[in-house]
């Protein structure tokens, strides 16, 4: 609001919208009329939001890479510890492995497909998303940061399988059925603390009782599966 006197006699008050400079291309706080250069109106247009930062990325694809690679490493020690107590003996060695080896390849491409089909959705989403915002195909740049199915999948395969290796390669080169079991026991604990404590410190959160709670967790599950199928081959099923 400004006032101005003429010949303090008269007080003239005008009320509006401040205006701005010849030229600027701010636009008014309040109405949010566009200034004008002459008979001209000045477009604007809001920024798009910039991707995710890089290294953001690569700690969600590490933390994705931890969580393949413990899912592989109790699946596998797991289905191990089963088929060697419903076989029992000393002679299951090769039914041992081949089930490990077997699990750890069903698994590998069962979280490609799984994980390609999810982030296939989610980036089918996400490209209708700025197609609607931007009235047109995505801006090359970003589309560049959007996520990639077949690098996901890959991705999901090989910390699978990585993490299956672990206890598949531990009991290879044990023959006798206690020591394997331990063996595979202990390896899988001593992973399982370092993927769990590594996932954890990844996401800038405390290792020590991430760790914890993936051998625990670890341990139940291998536990579940071998007391399970040493009742089977007890009562003959």
């Amino acid at each position: 609001m400004a006032a101005t006197a003429d010949d303090d006699t008269k007080l003239t008050i005008i009320i509006g919208p401040p205006t701005a400079a010849p030229g600027s291309k701010e636009t008014c706080a309040a109405c949010g009329a566009l200034p004008t250069d002459g008979d001209a109106a000045i477009a604007t247009t809001m920024p798009s939001p910039p991707p995710p930062p890089s290294a953001q990325r690569h700690v969600q694809w590490l933390r994705a890479a931890v969580l393949g690679a413990s899912d592989g490493l109790v699946s596998t020690a797991a289905l191990m510890l089963g088929v060697g107590a419903a076989h029992g003996g000393d002679g299951d060695l090769r039914a041992v492995l081949l089930a490990g080896l077997a699990g750890l390849v069903a698994g590998a491409c069962s979280m490609a497909i799984g994980e390609y089909v999810s982030v296939h959705a989610q980036l089918d989403v996400e490209l209708a998303e700025l197609k609607r915002g931007g009235g047109g195909p995505p801006e090359p740049e970003r589309a560049a940061g959007l996520p990639s199915p077949g690098q996901a999948a890959a991705a999901s395969a090989l910390a699978f399988a990585s993490g299956g290796s672990v206890p598949l390669l531990a009991a290879w080169f044990v023959t006798g059925y206690e020591a394997r079991v331990a063996v595979v026991v202990a390896t899988a604990t001593v992973a399982l603390a370092v993927f769990g404590s590594l996932g954890a410190v990844l996401g800038r959160a405390p290792g020590g009782r991430a760790g914890l709670r993936a051998v625990v967790g670890g341990l139940v599950a291998m536990g579940i599966t071998y007391g399970l199928m040493k009742l089977s081959r007890i009562h003959g099923v």
